[in-house]
């Protein structure tokens, strides 16, 4: 299983995705470099990630070859493949770009890490962390617990599945697909679709 969030570092939305199985966060480069450069414009903070990695690749080094390419939701809200790169990497990065913002982003990182622990350790605490990061985004607390509850409802189903052999991926989406045009009257991608445009 895997974990795709949201984390906010100042005003900057940084995407990362927590992979269970290496219990690895990844965090796309590209937000980080926004935010270490203090760029709004994603678009600006991708041409400076790529120059960057153009000169790292001629200096030698490793930070670069050691990203990794993910498929995480663009602002335009599609699944679109971007740099990704673990802590210990994205700290090499961080060295290489002239920031006042260099040490608050490496200190940020490690609670980011240390959070994790201690949501392994106590499952409680990543619920609290979602509500604190839902509440920055402005939600409602109705939306919250509406959102919370939809959640609990969706795991206890997926556990249905599994007690009873359906296998996570194709048939899984397969059956969401019936649920959701039962309740919507459109299939997922349809729905999706209407919510991006």
């Amino acid at each position: 299983m895997t974990d795709q969030t949201l984390a906010v570092f100042e005003s900057f939305n940084i995407r990362r995705h927590f992979d269970d199985k290496t219990e690895t966060w990844y965090f796309s480069v590209i937000d980080i470099v926004a935010a270490l450069t203090d760029q709004g414009d994603c678009q600006a903070a991708r041409k400076y990630w790529n120059k960057l990695a153009e000169r790292l690749k001629v200096e030698g080094s490793e930070a670069v070859t050691n990203c990794h390419r993910l498929k995480m939701v663009a602002q335009d809200g599609k699944m679109r493949e971007t740099d990704v790169a673990t802590v210990e990497t994205l700290l090499r990065l961080i060295q290489s770009v002239p920031s006042k913002k260099a040490e608050p982003i490496k200190l940020w990182l490690a609670k980011v890490g240390y959070e994790r622990i201690q949501e392994i350790s106590d499952p409680g605490k990543s619920l609290d962390r979602a509500r604190e990061n839902w509440k920055k985004h402005g939600r409602s607390g109705k939306w919250i617990e509406q959102r919370m509850m939809g959640q609990h409802t969706r795991n206890k189903l997926t556990d249905y599945w599994k007690d009873h052999s359906i296998q996570e991926g194709d048939e899984f989406a397969i059956l969401t697909n019936i649920i959701h045009e039962e309740w919507s009257d459109l299939s997922v991608r349809d729905h999706k679709s209407l919510s991006c445009s």
